[in-house]
């Protein structure tokens, strides 16, 4: 019988509690990970909320978590050049490599995806993780095993521009100020991006988007198009909605200029969100909807050592795995000034 280790257990809606699991013992190919530190995510919040995302549900014991980084200490490491010991960053996401999406380039797309710590495959809220050496990415010297964790989230966010095709002078709107509106934020302005105005109803979460290089932020949409009522565009070129609400794609129609483009990164509660035919067909707009991220692991990397982008801006709380429960319900209450909370095994 393999040994146990300590893990966030979660069953269901609004019960997460510290308890013991199996530790995984790597098969072939893989490596066992020690893990250094795991952030909650927006999407593990809506299993605490409603035990699911989408057919995705919560059905027995279960260990969340998608962002996380740690040492390798077993297993098929060596062979790929990562000796034990090496700082990695995982990526979550396991596609088939088989399949017509993944021939076709669009891995982050297979339909068979195992993704670590979505049900039933448990993640990284735990002690050790098991996981394809492939999934696996050094970081360099100097990282920090929370940097190396919050390069998922950063992926998101790069991949939601990616799908923009942001031009420089772009005037960007963003819809929600939690991790990935903020990591979109510090990425436009990098990218080119003129003028980056901030749409978010929590003052302090408006306050950090403006610390950030916001050049607005503002409380609603009304605000913001009373304030662009005076420039050529009205709105926004690109729209990047990143909220948990079901109004949010209808909000972010309503922020975008005529001929502008609308990119979809939330995950609304209750699996449904509203537009309003009439205003996105007489604009004329463009949808896209962003779908976890390519293969961009390298590119956040290089951006993070390149000290062009401050991973750790965003982190406001760091909890022992123990008290994961306290954690779940600081980002549930948005108390104490909450953006990011890690974990830390």
């Amino acid at each position: 019988m393999s040994p146990s280790q300590n893990a966030a257990i979660m069953r269901g809606a609004h019960h997460i509690e510290p308890g013991r699991i199996p530790r995984p013992v790597p098969g072939p190919g893989e490596v066992l990970v020690r893990v250094r530190a795991c952030s909650v995510c927006g999407s593990d919040l809506h299993y605490w909320h409603e035990g699911r995302i989408g057919a995705v549900a919560v059905t027995g014991d279960f260990t969340p978590g998608h962002e996380f980084a740690g040492e390798v200490v077993e297993g098929s490491g060596a062979a790929h050049g990562l000796p034990d010991g090496t700082l990695v960053a995982v990526d979550p996401a396991q596609p088939c490599g088989a399949c017509y999406w993944c021939h076709a380039g669009n891995a982050h797309l297979c339909p068979h995806m195992t993704f670590v710590g979505a049900p039933p495959t448990p993640g990284g809220m735990a002690e050790y993780v098991a996981v394809p050496a492939g999934t696996v990415y050094p970081v360099p010297e100097g990282f920090t095993p929370t940097q190396a964790a919050l390069l998922e989230p950063l992926g998101v966010a790069l991949h939601a521009l990616d799908l923009a095709r942001m031009k420089p002078g772009t005037r960007l709107a963003v819809l929600g100020a939690g991790t990935i509106g903020l990591y979109v934020l510090m990425l436009a302005r990098i990218s080119g991006a003129s003028h980056v105005s901030v749409i978010e109803p929590l003052a302090y979460r408006r306050e950090k988007a403006l610390e950030l290089g916001a050049a607005a932020a503002y409380p609603d949409v009304a605000s913001y198009l009373a304030a662009e009522a005076h420039t050529p565009t009205r709105g926004a070129d690109v729209v990047v909605e990143a909220t948990t609400s079901p109004d949010g794609p209808r909000h972010a129609a309503r922020a975008a200029r005529i001929g502008g483009k609308v990119v979809l990164v939330g995950i609304p509660d209750g699996d449904e969100f509203s537009l309003t035919a009439s205003e996105v067909r007489r604009k004329g707009l463009t949808f896209l909807l962003s779908r976890r991220m390519g293969h961009i692991y390298p590119r956040v990397i290089q951006l993070v050592a390149d000290g062009l982008i401050d991973v750790n801006a965003i982190v406001t709380h760091t909890l022992p795995l123990s008290r994961v429960r306290d954690a779940f319900e600081l980002m549930d209450g948005y108390r104490g000034g909450v953006l990011k909370v890690v974990l830390e095994p």
